[in-house]
């Protein structure tokens, strides 16, 4: 019988660098989501499990196809470690399923572009190669410096930084040093029987698996999130392309995806706002690229809905000049989309439904592609199949066009 090897994913809702940050899109897929999707990938992971306190993340997780295990208040805190929501989910694990785990894994989902080669890697050091731990890790050529220690310091002005892998006094050619590795913080590997004797992810044989060094960043901080979302078009693109929309499995939809797109209006096609003036009439703003992108699928030749739940006349005056059918002032937009599928003849299965708030998740619900605009609420954002990199109002809707069509929004 092959082992029992359980990846998990340590999601709390609390991060303070970057709020929401492991619902943050990268590359159009919640980061959550991208590393359940890599570790599902994977040749010996058996199932994947996330470890959240967050209803958001929680959502976003069986979405993606993970086991959710509720992380206690206890261990969720800033200062509690990753190795007790591992032990805490492997057992729990082990309880729900009846059966032992042989092998767990630390997937770290705030390192985007770990691919499931890695995870392979790091399980196959432990199940296959006996080793009782693994990680990933990087070639690093720099010289290290570190501070000189504070009351040292005080005794000598002289002291000053000194280098940590290299003696400041010789600084051989990288080819004559030898050669640093980097812990890349990605993924880790333990056999579960040393793992709970040790309580660490470090014990026995340690082997360490090279990755490559190009996909090496950790999101601590919002510069961390933009780099990722630059980079993401080329490394999640296969071998050999070099830019346009990521590629990678289940990433984005295309055109032979959808055959529908329905739009819901406020903080979807708007930011959310609404003017007021004084006699009581309201006026929102939108966005020019968005009447752009909606015009390029009608030529493509998709199905095309507005659904609202507001009765403003702004919304049918916009679905006019866009030339797109409107349904607004709907209670129950999931009965009303449910029934426009029928009398379009489209299945619900291949419609790509954008919204925003928590009264489109019955729609999430009905459709083959859920997607949330950037500035959605965190518990849609975790819903959704893909999330956009731009917010509502701002051109969200041409970035989906552009995923469907191509950059160019050609049809």
């Amino acid at each position: 019988m092959p082992p029992t090897v359980v990846a998990v994913i340590p999601a709390r809702g609390g991060s303070k660098g970057v709020p929401a940050k492991n619902l943050a899109a990268v590359g159009g897929v919640p980061l959550v989501a991208r590393a359940i999707r890599e570790c599902r990938a994977a040749r010996l992971v058996t199932d994947v499990v996330v470890s959240t306190d967050d209803a958001g993340i929680a959502a976003a997780a069986r979405g993606a196809g993970a086991v959710v295990i509720a992380r206690p208040g206890e261990i969720a805190g800033d200062t509690a470690t990753s190795e007790a929501a591992v032990r805490h989910a492997m057992d729990a694990y082990e309880a729900e399923q009846g059966r032992p785990v042989d092998a767990v894994l630390l997937v770290q989902c705030t390192s985007p572009f770990l691919t499931s080669e890695d995870i392979d890697a790091v399980a196959a050091a432990v199940v296959e190669a006996g080793a009782d731990s693994a990680l990933t890790v990087a070639p690093f050529h720099g010289f290290v410096w570190r501070d000189a220690d504070a009351a040292v310091a005080a005794e000598s002005a002289a002291d000053g930084g000194h280098g940590v892998n290299h003696d400041k006094s010789f600084r051989p050619r990288r080819q004559d040093r030898p050669q640093d590795l980097l812990e890349t913080g990605a993924a880790y590997a333990m056999d579960a029987a040393g793992f709970r004797t040790s309580g660490h992810r470090f014990f026995g044989r340690t082997e360490l698996v090279r990755t490559d060094p190009a996909r090496v960043l950790e999101i601590d901080d919002p510069h961390d999130l933009a780099r990722a979302r630059a980079l993401a078009p080329l490394l999640d693109a296969p071998p050999g392309f070099a830019g346009g929309t990521p590629t990678r499995p289940g990433a984005l939809p295309t055109r032979e995806d959808v055959d529908a797109v329905v739009l819901d209006f406020d903080g979807t096609q708007t930011d959310d706002r609404v003017l007021i003036d004084a006699e009581g009439r309201e006026t929102v703003a939108v966005h020019r690229g968005d009447g752009l992108g909606i015009a390029a699928l009608r030529r493509a030749g998709l199905d095309l809905l507005i659904l609202s739940t507001e009765q403003n006349p702004v919304v049918a005056a916009r679905a006019r000049k866009l030339k797109v059918p409107v349904l607004h002032g709907i209670d129950r937009k999931d009965i009303a989309l449910k029934q426009w599928c029928e009398e379009a003849g489209v299945t619900p299965d291949r419609v790509l439904y954008v919204g925003n708030d928590v009264n489109d998740l019955p729609c999430f619900d009905l459709v083959g592609w859920p997607v949330a605009v950037a500035s959605a609420h965190d518990v849609v954002r975790g819903a959704a199949r893909a999330v956009t990199a731009t917010p509502g109002g701002s051109g969200a809707i041409r970035e989906i066009a552009g995923w469907l069509l191509g950059p160019s929004l050609t049809p």
